[in-house]
């Protein structure tokens, strides 16, 4: 793939980038291993200083980032704006606490002196994908950073201005140099980058394919990874549930970025009691999304990252409605206008063996389930390979507990939409992927944990 913006919203070509040569990548790393030697032993406050900048520059030049995510990829532009705030947030988060989580540990044991210290490991490969080109990045390299480690970030091609414009917000607030580069090499350099010794670890925020690709290369060199991968959420809603709120939320929670996240919402299994009314409702709000140029405020649903996207989301909608499964709006890409445009789309009724079974549909389509029980929705929320994130709708002490404890997920959300925040660990299990991010869980994956014993 080549690495260039190319507006979603038109298919225009803006501008092309030439990737990095062996020589220039030799460079990178080398300027990378160098800072590493001196940024480990900068003290916690002047790492905070410096990150604390990067959140003041990401909140005063907001608007010019939003854009640029925008025209990449095609967030509607309230999204690509919430979502540097949210990079910001991050960067103050971790400033604040870094010293307080890695703070020596001291144990009880026979020693004169014992306890755990954390040390920064030296270069992290960050494989990060397109869809939220500024949030994936940033949830890495601030707790990272603050550790002590320096990071080297492989972007996703499509989004190769975000990728620059991040390496200079870090430049810009102070962080010396080679502590925090941009790579713009293709996917096929990340194999070579991972099997250089001055790399010691790596994470990757993307697909299946890719992240068994990255672990099998970093598996080979025994170096440590972090992956968050797929995930096709439930949205799990009860018999007592507050059904004005859970429609609202649900709505939200499949449209975000345009459908195009890992963590939302996109088997919405109902009670049967409640279904009728449930689908009726969401089913008018789909149909009263606004969809167009994602520069536009008003804009709900913007076109979908790239042209293939578009193909392999319709490719498993129509797989479904060829089994039998039927379709309530949408159902097929916009022809009318120019761009990678997929409209809200609710399928039902499936029969066993679509690929509503095992698939993740990453863009905006819902997919809906009617259950008679606690027990068949758990079940049901549970029959799928991945296990990112659930939500699940009740007002019922005892199947709250059940739901929390049975779901098969990183998060559980009752209530709520599942989303990630600075202050909770984020990752999922089973084909989702392994490790975690955020949270004091996240600034502990990239360090080594020593054991100090003395007498």
């Amino acid at each position: 793939m080549a690495i260039a913006t190319i507006n979603p919203a038109t298919g225009e070509t803006l501008q092309t980038f030439t990737p990095l040569t062996e020589a220039e990548i030799e460079g990178k790393l080398d300027l990378a291993q160098k800072a590493f030697v001196e940024y480990r032993n900068t003290p916690f406050a002047q790492r905070a200083e410096w990150m604390n900048e990067a959140a003041r520059i990401l909140e005063r030049d907001r608007d010019r980032f939003a854009k640029i995510m925008t025209l990449e990829m095609g967030k509607p532009i309230k999204g690509a704006i919430a979502e540097v705030d949210k990079c910001a947030l991050v960067c103050r988060y971790y400033a604040e606490r870094a010293a307080e989580f890695l703070a020596d540990v001291p144990a009880s044991t026979d020693a004169s002196s014992s306890f755990v210290k954390y040390e920064p490991l030296g270069i992290i490969l960050a494989v990060m994908p397109w869809n939220f080109p500024f949030w994936q990045v940033f949830r890495f390299a601030a707790p990272a950073l603050m550790a002590g480690n320096v990071g080297i970030l492989k972007h996703a091609s499509n989004v190769p201005q975000c990728a620059l414009a991040i390496e200079e917000i870090f430049k810009a607030a102070g962080f010396p140099a080679g502590v925090f580069q941009t790579l713009l090499v293709g996917s096929d350099k990340v194999a070579a980058i991972i099997a250089d010794d001055r790399v010691k670890a790596a994470t990757l925020t993307g697909s299946e394919a890719a992240g068994i690709s990255l672990a099998v290369a970093a598996s080979k060199q025994i170096k440590k990874t972090v992956l968050e991968l797929g995930g096709s959420d439930p949205f799990i809603v009860l018999e007592s549930a507050d059904l004005s709120a859970a429609v609202s939320t649900a709505v939200a929670a499949r449209m975000l970025n345009n459908g195009q996240s890992c963590i939302a919402a996109k088997r919405f299994i109902l009670h049967s009691s409640i279904a009728d009314e449930f689908e009726q409702r969401f089913l008018e709000k789909f149909q009263a999304l606004k969809i167009g140029d994602p520069m536009n405020p008003e804009t709900d649903l913007g076109p979908l990252a790239t042209p293939g996207i578009v193909q392999d989301l319709d490719g498993l909608v129509q797989t479904c409605i060829a089994k039998g499964a039927k379709v309530l709006t949408g159902g097929k890409p916009l022809s009318d206008r120019p761009g990678n445009f997929y409209p809200a789309t609710i399928l039902t009724d499936f029969p066993p063996g679509t690929p509503a079974d095992n698939e993740e549909f990453f863009g905006p389509v819902a997919l809906l389930f009617r259950v008679a029980d606690i027990d068949e929705a758990i079940a049901r929320a549970n029959a799928i390979p991945f296990g990112l994130g659930a939500s699940a709708w009740t007002t019922v002490e005892k199947e709250r507990d059940r739901l929390i404890s049975e779901l098969e997920a990183g998060a559980v959300f009752i209530n709520g939409l599942v989303k990630s925040d600075p202050r909770l660990p984020f990752g999922g299990i089973k084909r989702s992927g392994y490790g975690r991010e955020l949270g004091v869980q996240g600034i502990h994956e990239f360090v080594n944990i020593k054991t100090v014993w003395v007498k």
